[in-house]
């Protein structure tokens, strides 16, 4: 058995990059940053260690990439790490780590937003609490209701036997 998930919480690094396929698939991309928070043992100062992550949403969820985030939007991602490679123009091979988004939420208070600002309906969390802010999943399950990231981590369903 084996696992790829993904858990984060950040903010939006930029605007999200929307394509339309030719196929009429849409794909939105932007980058994330977490922020690692510790105290310096030796020195005693406050740090911050900040990760930029690449997040790639498809079709629905794209779609509400492209109507909601916006640069500093805080949002939870649930996803999988895909790595993948590419030729560049002068043929040097690239490599690339990207977090496909499953699920995404909103999180912060919509007036935080500003994507949300000046717009009638939409996005209706109101509260930083994940139980509360909606939840966007790439591909609704109809026999499955949406559950909040909250509920998913809740340790009810995980068990005893973590490979960690």
């Amino acid at each position: 058995m084996s696992l790829n998930k993904v858990l984060l919480i950040g903010n939006a690094g930029k605007d999200p990059e929307v394509r339309h396929l030719e196929s009429g698939v849409v794909t939105a991309t932007f980058s994330l940053a977490t922020t690692e928070r510790y105290r310096d043992r030796i020195s005693g100062e406050n740090r911050e260690q900040t990760e930029w992550h690449n997040i790639v949403c498809w079709r629905n969820l794209a779609d509400i990439a492209d109507k909601y985030v916006r640069k500093g939007t805080q949002l939870f991602i649930e996803g999988r790490i895909r790595s993948r490679s590419y030729n560049d123009r002068d043929g040097n091979t690239r490599y690339v780590t990207e977090i496909v988004a499953d699920n995404m939420q909103l999180l912060g208070r919509k007036a935080d937003n500003p994507a949300a600002q000046g717009q009638g309906g939409g996005w209706q969390g109101q509260s930083a609490r994940p139980s509360q802010a909606p939840v966007y999943q790439s591909q609704p399950q109809a026999t499955q209701p949406q559950q909040s990231p909250a509920a998913d981590l809740s340790g009810d369903e995980i068990g005893d036997d973590l490979p960690f």
